[in-house]
């Protein structure tokens, strides 16, 4: 069937952002007084826990000692400062897309495509992200933006691209998503939707079982002969 949208997450699909996250988190950690601080084998963990505000109660649940565990509120108040200075580190510069990513995005929109985002991060972080690396708001990037706020349940639960297809107005079999973690696989698979995964520095281990083409990167060279075609990035 005729591929009418690219369905895009965010962390690790469009850029390498964990590491950003990971020194806001740690930031707001210390600015907190908490003695947390995640390395990047603990990041590399959290990460199977989607959201921020969800990473931070899994962390604290796994602590030894129950005295003076932050409650829901309180998370919630560290995560909204975290957001502040992940924006901030990323407003210093040096964020970039991934390779072949603002080809494919901006492929996409000369071949007539629709481009929706379905992430697990929040509005904010996105409109952040897409300032940084193309110097434009969202809005002037893709055409819907499914995020983490606002659905009920996040990835693995396929809320946010059903989210996306509603946003969009299309069937599935129209859409492709593009990935770069088993749970966002998952997500999409849970919506109906085919997936193409390019593992991320953080997610290169993980089983991408259900994801029907797996690249190293969305690079013209990497990508699968019939979306590179459907693109126009290669010629016959």
């Amino acid at each position: 069937m005729t591929l009418k949208a690219l369905i895009f997450d965010v962390d690790g699909t469009l850029a390498e952002t964990e590491e950003a996250h990971r020194a806001a988190f740690n930031r707001s950690f210390a600015a907190w007084g908490l003695d947390w601080s995640w390395s990047q084998e603990t990041y590399r963990d959290l990460l199977k826990t989607t959201g921020g505000k969800e990473r931070i109660k899994a962390f604290q649940a796994g602590l030894p000692d129950t005295a003076g565990r932050l409650g829901d509120a309180e998370i919630a108040a560290l995560h909204k400062a975290k957001t502040a200075r992940y924006a901030d580190i990323l407003k210093q510069g040096g964020m970039s897309l991934r390779p072949g990513v603002a080809e494919m995005v901006g492929a996409g929109r000369r071949a007539g495509l629709k481009l929706a985002i379905a992430t697990t991060t929040n509005r904010p972080n996105v409109e952040t992200l897409c300032r940084s690396c193309w110097g434009k708001p969202a809005y002037e990037i893709f055409d819907h933006i499914a995020a983490g706020d606002m659905v009920q349940a996040k990835k693995p639960a396929p809320d946010v691209y059903l989210l996306a297809l509603t946003q969009l107005g299309l069937p599935q079999e129209k859409c492709l998503a593009i990935e770069d973690s088993r749970n966002g696989v998952l997500s999409a698979r849970g919506a109906g939707l085919r997936v193409l995964v390019t593992p991320s520095a953080y997610s290169a281990d993980e089983d991408f079982t259900g994801a029907a083409w797996k690249t190293p990167s969305l690079s013209p060279g990497h990508l699968p002969r019939w979306l590179a075609k459907t693109l126009g990035l290669v010629v016959g």
